[in-house]
């Protein structure tokens, strides 16, 4: 049994004494007055109405604490785990030094298929299972609580070292309940202090990070929770300081086989440490609210080399779309450029976004006012989701860059088919197109017999570091 409906049986049992101690004792005392302390009993409209009354109060007490108890539950109705109210009431009472994070990803797309019933029988097994495979390998107490969805968040009294490979191992082992295939991630922070819904944001970073990492490279899941903080305080400095690493990927234009554009990509070079990559640092600027801080100190950064290389080369980077939505960044963006009296084609400003924003008019609106200054604007990941599409429809965009399997599965008839599809859609909007991931001379031709305007990767040319980038148009 559950941690949790132990405790909540025992909450119900006090619960239930409360209630029936007090209405023991008012039963006794009005039998006492009514009945034992005179010989004779005689029924009138007066011990009637004190009868009623008696059994009017002991209902209402009744279901007064009955509606108390139900408001008051310890218990999530979906898991039988502990509700979020009562896991945070319980983790700042015990201070667990482990904290794991666990999610079901897949678990919309469950509900989406099979149904809200099918996804909260799901719910229930997966915090079954863990309780059970915790009380196997001989855990202690252990707190299973939800967090809202598919989170929830595990709480132990001590540093399990181990708790990572156990859940790997129960992942593994339920992969398929009910016969439908789950898909989880997770993430263990130890020592973790007294902050605890600051260390769930950390371990709500640390799954970010992962969609990064590969198979073959085996990444730790567990880290001590000082380790976090000290690497969060290290990101928000590196910010501050302007300490960006650009590298420029050439983009070859097929039409006089010479660079003309450079894509730009960026890690955190704090000092005295190793690069910080963008799916390691991006998910800590995010949460703390530092997106704008980071989008701008890299618009500067990079308006600032544009008189050091040719008048026409032109950068295209990525921005989020929250930053490119805010107008206090709109306005410091147009007046840094208007400053450095730069030509604003020359930047190229990268959208991505997997979901269609809700207000696209206003959106749209927003990427309008880019436009109007002169600033071009690329939709990157091409023909991977349905919001690039959907966006197609309502704004011309001066470029599209293709997402990364229409290239490296030329081979495949279907994807090569979609993709010359879209370069003819492209050139009919007169769109310039971007292939990257061009990592041969196969690859290159099959692109360029499809009229592909730029090309992009190790098959074209290697990535150059800033400083490289200026000695070679200032040699």
């Amino acid at each position: 049994m559950l941690l949790s409906e132990l405790q909540e049986r025992e909450r119900r049992f006090k619960l239930a004494l409360r209630a029936g101690i007090p209405i023991l004792l008012l039963v006794f005392l009005v039998l006492y007055s009514t009945f034992f302390k005179n010989q004779a009993v005689e029924f009138s409209i007066e011990t009637g109405i004190l009868m009623g009354a008696l059994l009017f109060i002991t209902v209402y007490f009744i279901y007064f604490l009955m509606a108390l108890s139900a408001e008051e539950t310890l218990i999530d109705q979906t898991t039988q785990g502990f509700n979020q109210k009562a896991f945070v009431e319980r983790l700042e009472k015990r201070k667990p030094k482990t904290l794991a994070l666990f999610i079901i990803k897949n678990l919309s797309l469950v509900g989406q298929h099979y149904g809200d019933a099918e996804a909260d029988a799901i719910l229930y097994s997966v915090v079954q299972k863990l309780n059970r495979t915790f009380q196997d390998k001989g855990v202690g107490e252990t707190l299973i609580g939800r967090r809202y969805g598919a989170e929830f968040v595990i709480a132990l009294n001590e540093n399990h070292e181990n708790l990572e490979e156990i859940l790997e191992t129960f992942a593994k082992e339920n992969s398929v309940i009910n016969m439908i295939e789950l898909d989880y991630q997770f993430a263990v922070v130890t020592n973790t202090g007294k902050d605890f819904r600051q260390v769930v944001f950390q371990l709500k970073d640390m799954i970010a990070m992962q969609r990064g990492r590969t198979k073959k490279k085996k990444v730790s899941l567990t880290q001590d929770a000082s380790e976090v903080v000290a690497g969060e305080k290290t990101i928000v400095q590196a910010i501050k300081e302007d300490n960006l690493l650009l590298s420029f990927r050439p983009l070859l234009r097929t039409l006089n086989n010479e660079i003309e554009i450079y894509e730009i990509a960026v890690k955190l070079n704090p000092l005295a440490q190793e690069p910080i990559l963008p799916r390691v640092y991006l998910p800590i600027v995010n949460r703390l609210g530092l997106g704008r801080e980071y989008d701008l100190s890299l618009v500067k950064h990079i308006i600032d080399i544009l008189p050091l290389v040719d008048e026409h080369i032109s950068f295209t980077f990525n921005l989020s779309p929250f930053s490119l939505r805010d107008p206090l960044f709109q306005k410091s963006f147009f007046e840094y450029m208007t400053k450095k009296k730069i030509d604003p084609s020359r930047l190229i400003i990268q959208l991505y976004e997997r979901k269609t924003h809700h207000n696209i008019g206003g959106y749209l609106k927003t990427l309008n006012a880019f436009r109007a200054k002169g600033i071009r604007i690329c939709i990157d990941n091409f023909g991977s989701s349905n919001a690039s599409m959907e966006y197609m429809k309502h704004f011309k965009f001066d470029m599209v860059q293709f997402d990364r399997d229409y290239v490296t599965q030329l081979d495949d008839t279907t994807r090569y088919a979609m993709l010359e599809s879209l370069c003819k859609m492209s050139q009919d909007l007169q769109i310039k197109t971007i292939a990257k991931w061009v990592d041969n001379a196969e690859q290159k031709e099959k692109l360029k017999s499809l009229n592909i305007d730029y090309l992009q990767g190790f098959g074209i040319s290697k990535p150059l570091l800033e400083q490289e980038l200026i000695n070679k148009y200032n040699q």
